[in-house]
């Protein structure tokens, strides 16, 4: 449950065992006598930490050693203070990981810990109305491409190129099949025409300043009215960034 609040609400978003394992912690911490929203927290944070640096990801039987011998003989929120000013600062949020969600890799950790901010605060599908990405997530969603692959794959991009994961999010199966391979200037200028005359097309969202937030919390700069073909490495640079900070927003809120 613990696991879950964080927004990790499926297997598919956990891809390493031993970061789960180590989670574990909880029992040590319960047996010490911490209070037990305080151990929720510690175990949401150290939890994310864990993916978010790869901290299980080699030589886990050493870390896991290393770990239990600090946690044992200081206080937990010391040492995860500790941990958190070396390997998740500033620089880490505003630069590596951005780097690090360059990558076309859907199961990439970056994007996995992404999804479950989305979980976390609730947020909506793309230019859905009512439909969280938790249901999305819950009940095997599509995984749309905000730049159409055909559109891509139409002017000769490469695998890698279109399934950038800066280019995908979950959102309704119909939704996605209306899309088909427009190009996003067009479909998105036809939202903001589905806003003015309250006629739906896409999804269920008339209004413009509910679409805007929306655009907001599925990280999808509003420069994407006016992008095509010439300003697809744009967009994905300017979403990684925006991709970054909600996971920021979403780490801190642990």
């Amino acid at each position: 449950m613990i696991i879950k609040s964080a927004g990790f609400i499926s297997s598919s978003l956990v891809r390493s065992q031993n970061t789960l394992n180590f989670s574990y912690i909880y029992l040590a911490l319960k047996a010490k006598n911490y209070n037990p929203a305080e151990i929720e927290s510690y175990v949401r944070r150290w939890f994310t930490l864990s993916i978010l640096t790869g901290r299980y990801s080699s030589s886990p039987e050493s870390m896991f050693d290393y770990d239990i011998k600090n946690i044992s003989k200081m206080d937990f929120g010391e040492y995860l203070k500790s941990v958190e000013s070396a390997e998740l600062s500033d620089t880490f949020f505003d630069i590596a990981l951005v780097q690090n969600l360059d990558t076309s890799v859907s199961t990439s950790p970056y994007f996995n810990v992404y999804l479950a901010a989305q979980v976390k605060l609730n947020d909506k599908g793309p230019l859905s109305r009512d439909i969280t990405v938790k249901d999305l997530i819950s009940h095997k969603g599509d995984i749309h491409h905000v730049f159409p692959k055909d559109y891509l794959k139409n002017y000769g991009l490469s695998r890698g190129q279109y399934n950038q994961v800066a280019n995908y999010a979950y959102t309704q199966s119909e939704i996605n099949i209306k899309v088909g391979n427009k190009a996003p200037g067009i479909y998105f200028h036809e939202l903001k025409e589905q806003c003015d005359c309250r006629i739906l097309k896409y999804g269920g969202i008339n209004d413009f300043e509910v679409l805007t937030e929306n655009f907001k919390q599925n990280c999808i700069p509003e420069s994407v009215f006016s992008k095509n073909i010439k300003n697809y490495d744009e967009f994905l640079e300017q979403r990684r960034v925006l991709m970054a900070k909600k996971i920021k927003e979403y780490y801190l809120s642990l």
